[in-house]
């Protein structure tokens, strides 16, 4: 992808982001002022509850009219206002980007998960993945349409691992939004177990193709291991088809089962339509977005 295509996409998302967002208003949050709601009492305009005065109290919340009726002292309790924490990690392995719709799709959901959270006033921190090689990358970067050439200098020890998220230091009590295929060996379970480790909320958007979820190869093909960049000659005949077409199917339904267990909110995001309808179709209907409004 070249920069004026990742600008492209970073245009999409910024527009996605004006009518959906990140489910930050679906938890209740503890840390940094801000403007959602907390699980303490602060200084907000959202009226909470009465109580009794105890020396040491902030006077500016005293209710004077309370006292006025009865003589005695209350103290108005307000819901208090925090900041959101977001943690957005992207699977940069090359199955990401090895079609071009993919590739888009990819790059679309991406900087949508960080805008959003940027939008929204989280405190966000990016990190792209790949194997057991990770990058921070300051999220006021991804405007500037250089982050593919950080992923891509990327250099795991195996560039066909699955990504390492344990080497990723995830912050307490955040949303973990990770944007993958998925098309990598190992439990899932392991995987989301670590995204939801620390009281974090994992979300997946995961990009797919529809035909690579439903191909339809017959006879002699050459098929290029995206990771490894090599190249293996294959005849599929339709017996072989359909056991593809099992192990695909298996593999997600895995991931879902998983991402149940773990309170996990996943969307698949097809990539053959424009991101806005495939948000609205199969992000929001699983709680991995909200609307803005």
């Amino acid at each position: 992808m070249t920069r004026d295509e990742i600008s492209r996409c970073h245009s999409r998302a910024l527009a996605a982001s004006g009518r959906l967002r990140l489910p930050l208003r679906s938890r209740v949050w503890k840390g940094q002022a801000g403007e959602f709601q907390g699980a303490g009492v602060g200084s907000s305009l959202d009226f909470q509850d009465h109580r009794t005065y105890v020396p040491g109290d902030d006077p500016r919340h005293i209710n004077w009219q309370a006292y006025a009726r009865t003589g005695q002292y209350t103290m108005k309790l307000y819901r208090e206002e925090v900041r959101p924490v977001v943690d957005v990690v992207l699977d940069a392995s090359e199955s990401m980007f090895f079609d071009t719709e993919k590739a888009e799709r990819s790059a679309e959901l991406f900087c949508f998960a960080v805008e959003s959270a940027r939008r929204s006033g989280a405190a966000t921190a990016v990190y792209l993945v790949r194997g057991d090689a990770v990058r921070p990358v300051p999220p006021e970067t991804i405007s500037v349409h250089r982050w593919l050439e950080e992923a891509r200098a990327l250099k795991p020890s195996d560039a066909a691992m699955p990504p390492d998220f344990s080497r990723i230091p995830f912050r307490g009590n955040a949303i973990r939004v990770l944007v993958s295929d998925l098309l990598f060996p190992g439990d899932p379970d392991h995987a989301i177990r670590l995204l939801a480790a620390r009281q974090g909320s994992p979300i997946l958007l995961a990009p797919f193709l529809q035909k690579e979820a439903a191909p339809e190869w017959t006879g002699n093909y050459e098929f290029i291991d995206a990771e490894r960049n090599s190249r293996h000659h294959h005849r599929i005949e339709p017996s072989v088809l359909k056991r593809y077409k099992e192990a695909y199917t298996n593999h997600f339904a895995m991931w879902k089962n998983a991402a149940r267990r773990h309170q996990c909110r996943m969307a698949r995001v097809a990539c053959e339509t424009d991101l806005q309808t495939a948000l609205f179709a199969e992000a929001l209907p699983s709680g991995a977005l909200e609307t803005t409004n």
